[in-house]
């Protein structure tokens, strides 16, 4: 599989709940932008009585890059912090924003995974009572099909791993499987 392959492929993934915007040549190596929106709310009788409404977004980043190394991963990741700290708008109903990172790339340097693995950006807005941010980061070296995260990044290495790795097993008939 190759790295445009793959970005094709994480799109069709992301499309189906997200927003998806592909970024030109000027852009690289952001490849791609997504973003998601929810909005929860719960009222009483009316929808004038609302007991409480809560925002939740979550703005994911796609890096291709032929080789990882520890100043395009600190470039990106700061790409990445910026664009979504830009869109953050901490509120009473704000619950919490998930800015995402994902590198998919060739091959890595290992100070770039270290560098990625340590990465622990977090805030708190007003002591989480306008909700939080959370920086998630995730890297998926194709030939090797290996995915590395950081501590909070946990979900997009299933999406990762499920959209990019996955070998569906052989269905057996009764018969086979007996054997």
């Amino acid at each position: 599989m190759t790295r445009e392959d793959a970005v094709q492929r994480l799109c069709e993934i992301y499309q189906s709940t997200f927003d998806v915007q592909l970024c030109g040549e000027d852009e690289l190596p952001l490849a791609a932008q997504m973003d998601f929106y929810a909005y929860s709310s719960k009222y009483v009788l009316s929808k004038k009585a609302k007991l409480w409404e809560a925002n939740s977004f979550e703005y994911v980043y796609l890096f291709s890059v032929p080789h990882l190394t520890k100043e395009i991963y600190d470039a990106c990741e700061k790409l990445a912090y910026d664009k979504g700290m830009a869109r953050v708008k901490p509120g009473p109903n704000h619950m919490y924003t998930y800015i995402t990172a994902l590198f998919v790339c060739d091959s890595c340097d290992e100070e770039a995974r270290k560098a990625l693995k340590r990465c622990r950006l977090y805030k708190s807005f007003r002591m989480s009572y306008w909700g939080w941010m959370d920086f998630h980061t995730a890297l998926a070296v194709l030939p090797e099909e290996s995915v590395s995260t950081n501590r909070s990044g946990h979900s997009a290495a299933q999406v990762l791993n499920r959209g990019l790795f996955h070998k569906q097993k052989k269905k057996l008939f009764r018969k086979e499987r007996a054997l």
